[in-house]
């Protein structure tokens, strides 16, 4: 990949992870949450679903060449998420307040400070 594609492709993935965990905000509070919650609702399948999206999520983050450590650790937060927000209702919270795909881009982002700061259209995601 060119830098055009790359920068396109962290624009992506920041959209998607934004999209999943921080696209509403409650009025009057400081709180957001996205449609990962909301989509983990509907049973059986919602769950199956938003970690279809955050697989996604790694997979193009995979393309940047992330070292395996990295790799790990965004795939134990997608598990994480997906094993505790497969209970319910309790599970729904927890996804609302873990915000794994958040997490994931914050990772691949520090890890693209170091590699390739020329990637920084937009600023960092902070947890």
């Amino acid at each position: 990949m060119d830098t055009a594609e790359r920068l396109a492709t962290l624009n992506r993935i920041r959209k998607f992870s934004r999209l999943m965990d921080t696209a509403f905000r409650i009025p009057g509070t400081g709180f957001r949450f996205g449609l990962d919650p909301i989509v983990g609702l509907i049973p059986g399948a919602g769950d199956v679903v938003s970690t279809a999206f955050s697989a996604y999520i790694i997979f193009l983050a995979a393309r940047f060449g992330l070292p395996r450590e990295v790799l790990t650790r965004m795939i134990f937060n997608i598990g994480l998420e997906a094993v505790v927000g497969s209970v319910p209702l309790v599970g729904d919270l927890f996804d609302a307040y873990y915000k794994s795909n958040i997490r994931n881009l914050a990772l691949l982002e520090q890890h693209l400070q170091v590699v390739e700061p020329e990637l920084k259209e937009v600023a960092p995601v902070s947890i």
